[in-house]
Order: C-alpha cells, then structure tokens, then sequence
C-alpha cells in the first residue's frame, strides 16, 4: 500500500514538473512566434530586411509606425534640400513607401510632407530618435541601419538628377546627405 501511495504522489510530481516544463517550452515558442511576426512587420513597414538589425528594433520595442516614419524623413529631407520636391524625388520617396508598405496613417503623413517642405522640428525630432537608438544597439546593428537608411535616401537625390542634368546629386542633396550621416555618430 506505501509503495503504491508513493508510486502515485511520485507519478504526480512528474506530471507536474513536465507540465510546468510543458508551459515554459510553450511560452518560449509563443515568444519566438511573436518575435517573427514582430520583425515582419518591421521589415514590411521600413524595407529593412537585415535580422541583427530588426531582432534590435524588436527588443527595443520599436513600433512599425515609428520605423516607417524613421526610414522615411531621411527621404523626405534629402528630396526638400534644395527647396523643391521634383515628380522624380517624389516618385522615388512613394516607390520606397510602397516597397515599405507603410500604414494607410502613415501615408497620410507622407502626403503631407510631399506636398509641404516639413518644419526642421522634424529632422530634429529624427536626429534625436537615431541618436538615442544608436546607444541602444550594437556596431554592427548601427552600420547596418545606417546604410539601409542613407542608401534609400541616396537614391532619391540621384533620381533628381542633379543642376540641369550636371552631375547625379546636387550640392544641397549631398550637404543634407552628410547632415544624415552625421546623426549616426
């Protein structure tokens, strides 16, 4: 009788601690899940496809809206640096934003900023964001964000096509350029 009472809290405590084991092991794959759809998301929103960098914006709990407004103002500044929006600037920046599948709301805003040359408290506001990111990820993480962005926004000035024609990025272009840049040291 003792040895089967024994038997059966053993057996017991078994089922219990696998279960708990059970629940961590679930737990843990619901996390990886979560992770996954998390850094698709973020990829979908900002055309950012390198994995260090999105397990980064990931674990800093960095929202899609957020990420597709910070691969865009380096796109929107460098196409407003000479004062005007070209019909190549603008389809460069939409191409981007559609390759990003930004949110309907964050179109809105992209609209906004293609009709009108936003205020410098946006650059400003998205010099301060990059900056406070930049100490919270890793160097090879940071290089990486730093060329995905500021290759996009290459793009854009080289789509204007320079003065008249004359070389593939203006002095304005490249003057903003560097101004992004910075912002990553």
């Amino acid at each position: 009788m003792n040895d089967h009472i024994l038997g059966d809290r053993g057996k017991a405590l078994e089922e219990l601690f696998f279960a708990k084991e059970n629940e961590k092991l679930r737990q843990a794959l619901q996390q990886k899940e979560e992770t996954r759809n998390k850094k698709e998301v973020l990829s979908a929103a900002s055309g950012i496809t390198d994995d260090t960098v999105l397990e980064h914006l990931v674990a800093l709990d960095i929202r899609s809206d957020t990420l597709a407004a910070l691969s865009l103002v380096p796109l929107v500044e460098v196409a407003w640096a000479d004062g005007t929006m070209d019909d190549s600037e603008r389809n460069a920046i939409l191409s981007a934003a559609e390759e990003s599948g930004i949110s309907d709301e964050s179109a809105a805003l992209l609209d906004g900023w293609l009709a009108t040359q936003p205020g410098s408290e946006v650059l400003s506001a998205w010099k301060e964001y990059v900056s406070a990111l930049m100490g919270s990820m890793d160097a090879e993480a940071k290089k990486s964000l730093e060329q995905e962005l500021l290759s996009r926004a290459r793009r854009v000035a080289e789509s204007a096509g320079g003065f008249i024609g004359i070389g593939t990025i203006s002095s304005e272009e490249e003057e903003k350029l560097a101004e992004l840049a910075r912002a990553f040291s």
